[in-house]
């Protein structure tokens, strides 16, 4: 392979952290943003809900299709350059998103907008196991995870501010500063460096899994609208799993594959990653069903909402770091089986709303939630990570968010067929027995059906306790010998 000087020099911690942070906040930020604008948008482009929300939903897909490409691209062009066109595709899409001309343009600018998103946590996730010495690893993704919950947390809030003060178009407008100020960052302070020879362009893998991820996602995100017994879930249900069971079997047969499944082979990373898909469920199910709750039954305003919900996400995000601080000392285990009981506890409490209950009860078991997903997310993520040679953590971190990326959109399209369902069967129930007018028997129906839909979060969150015990203490694992030609390749730049 192409020689470059090869070096094992320190890498400084924080610059590459600082470069790592603005970059993941403000990608996130593009996700959690456009709810609030979703009403505007639809005013100012005389169009329907179902057109507008595919802004939205546009963006989602693109950054679940792109993520297990991620890998591939990092050691094609290296992690660094990837991150950094990332950064600038991401910024140049705000500014077109902003001066879009309808709406159709603007879903266009979004999902293109969600492709560059996505490369983004992939990327930083790499840098991170590659860069970062392993003992210093736990907290640095304590502190991208960190990143990565605020922007949630302080999306929508800053989200109602700029649409209240100015117009929708500044919740792309105010990337452009911010983006271009990530891009110094990552140019300057982020290291360059490859750990692999670059591979053919695997084309048949390419298409296989840009097939298989999009047909899949649009399936899960449509189904609770078209029905998941609909010939459009099953044709697209199925189409997706043939060409995933397609790309996997190629791949795992392929000398250079664009996805490289062997980190399956490493057992710890295959349950942290089963682990991670669980919570993340349960972080979609209290982000999807509280605020539905919230501006259905209490008719509370989408800014509002957002800030009831501001002080758990603070707690989950400032509780980030103490987690990584925790796991060099106690491992992954503990804090896992903590976590777990956390989220089963709030979520239960969640289970038991009332149509009249106040903001309070909400603010501290959301907060008890989400101070559980605090402290199981990383050691989670982690405790896989950490025993992935530097150079498959690529292909580790882009399996990782692809996988957990499609979670999240199945949960959300199975809490939302959930919901709907429920809602049918309690408003027949409450019906046959009477003493509710129109309207209190729909709040009721709808309230007792988000009640049931918590109660099966619960349950599936439990089921993480056992999972989590296979992971044990972290231990020093010894990193199995990487082939020739993938040593740390560093040179300054």
């Amino acid at each position: 392979m192409a020689s470059l000087e090869s070096t094992e020099k320190p890498v400084p911690f924080w610059p590459v952290m600082i470069g790592i942070f603005f970059g993941s906040f403000l990608a996130i930020l593009g996700t959690s943003s456009i709810n609030v604008a979703i009403p505007i948008l639809m005013q100012d482009f005389h169009t329907d809900l179902n057109t507008v929300q595919w802004t939205l939903t546009g963006f989602m897909l693109a950054t679940g299709v792109i993520a297990p490409i991620t890998g591939y691209l990092g050691d094609r062009f290296s992690t660094k350059y990837l991150y950094v066109a990332a950064l600038i595709g991401f910024t140049l899409m705000s500014g077109l998103c902003a001066v879009a001309w309808n709406i159709h343009s603007l879903i266009v600018f979004r999902i293109l907008q969600g492709a560059f998103s996505g490369m983004v946590m992939p990327a930083t996730m790499t840098i991170i196991y590659q860069v970062i010495p392993r003992e210093r690893q736990a907290f640095a993704i304590s502190m991208w995870s960190l990143s990565a919950m605020l922007a949630p947390a302080l999306g929508p809030s800053l989200a109602g501010w700029l649409i209240q003060t100015f117009d929708w178009t500044w919740l792309f407008l105010i990337n452009l500063p911010f983006g271009l100020i990530a891009i110094a960052l990552a140019m300057k302070l982020i290291p360059y460096y490859r750990l692999t020879t670059p591979k053919p362009f695997d084309l048949f893998g390419f298409l296989a899994v840009i097939l298989s991820s999009s047909s899949l996602l649009i399936a899960f995100s449509e189904a609770h609208a078209w029905g998941w017994g609909s010939w459009q879930t099953i044709s697209l249900l199925t189409f997706g799993a043939l060409t995933l069971i397609a790309f996997v079997l190629y791949e795992l047969r392929k000398a250079g594959p664009l996805l490289n499944l062997r980190v399956f082979a490493y057992s710890r990373y295959t349950y942290s990653l089963i682990l991670s898909c669980i919570i993340t469920i349960s972080l979609y199910s209290g982000t999807f069903l509280t605020p539905v709750f919230l501006q259905n039954i209490q008719h509370v305003s989408a800014f509002d909402t957002g800030l009831i919900l501001l002080i758990p996400s603070l707690a989950m995000a400032i509780c980030m770091p103490l987690t990584g601080k925790l796991y060099s000392r106690v491992g992954p285990m503990p804090l896992i089986l903590f976590g777990i009981l956390l989220i089963g506890v709030g979520t239960l409490a969640m289970a038991h709303l009332s149509v009249d209950v106040t903001h309070g009860y909400i603010i501290l078991w959301m907060t008890v939630r989400n101070l559980g997903i605090a402290f199981s997310t990383m050691p989670a993520s982690n405790a896989g990570m950490e025993v992935i040679p530097r150079e498959l953590s690529g292909h580790a971190s882009s399996v990782n968010n692809w996988i957990r990326q499609g979670f999240g959109s199945f949960s959300i399209g199975l809490f939302t067929s959930m919901l709907a369902s429920r809602v049918a069967a309690h408003s027949m129930e409450l019906g046959k027995a009477g003493g509710l007018n129109g309207q209190q028997l729909q709040q009721q129906a709808f309230t007792l059906s988000v009640n049931d839909v918590y109660l099966v979060a619960t349950v599936v969150v439990l089921i993480g306790l056992p999972l989590a015990l296979t992971l044990g203490r972290r231990r020093d694992q010894k990193q199995p010998e990487a082939a020739p030609g993938t040593g740390l390749q560093q040179k300054t730049s």
